[in-house]
């Protein structure tokens, strides 16, 4: 993971359903700790969201100062948007973003209004790090989407590497979220810094 932070990757999601509170609390620790590292390497910020726990993003959220921003990732099972983003700021000298997981134009509107920093909108294509579980969106979905966010960032998920990330920025994305393409690579860093510089090839 610090091999990637330091190529480029400016968050890092935690998402590990099968550990209990107290177990991935320490595995954020070290992530946090890995992702400081890595990130003053290129003197720049990173965030570390959490998954659907708010209590984990919250106990970091207090534990931290300066560094890595924590953030936190909703579901369709999660507290109100509003009240973790007060819960997190009340702990953080600055909270790290809030976003939402969503599979439609229509989802992320929602999320969008309800004040989310950003949405993952899911599955642009298939996925790459596990079996597909419901049709690609296709970029026609990023499209449609981007024209009711206003400020919300919107992030494609889903399939996403190298060769399509271009693709998905074009369409609208403000960015991308990867698991495979990083995670499943012989060389996560140079996966990322590949990743980092189609990004920023298609952003300019």
């Amino acid at each position: 993971m610090g091999a990637a932070v330091a190529a480029g990757v400016d968050w890092v999601q935690l998402r590990d359903r099968s550990l209990e509170a107290r177990a991935l609390l320490e595995v954020a620790r070290e992530l946090r700790a890995a992702a400081n590292e890595a990130a003053g390497e290129r003197a720049e910020a990173c965030a570390l969201i959490v998954n659907r726990r708010i209590d984990v993003a919250l106990a970091l959220a207090d534990e931290s100062r300066g560094g890595v921003r924590i953030g936190v990732h909703l579901g369709f099972d999660a507290a109100p948007l509003a009240r973790t983003r007060e819960a997190l700021a009340q702990l953080a000298e600055r909270p790290g973003p809030i976003g939402v997981a969503t599979h439609g134009a229509e989802e992320a509107a929602k999320a969008a209004a309800a004040g989310a920093d950003y949405v993952h909108l899911a599955p642009i294509f298939d996925p790459l790090s596990k079996p597909r579980e419901r049709a690609a969106l296709g970029t026609q979905a990023l499209a449609e989407a981007s024209h009711s966010l206003g400020a919300c960032r919107l992030l494609a998920q889903g399939g996403v590497e190298a060769a399509n990330a271009g693709e998905a920025l074009r369409a609208g994305a403000g960015g991308v979220a990867v698991t495979g393409a990083i995670l499943a690579a012989p060389h996560p860093g140079r996966a990322a810094a590949s990743l980092r510089a189609t990004l920023d090839g298609a952003a300019r």
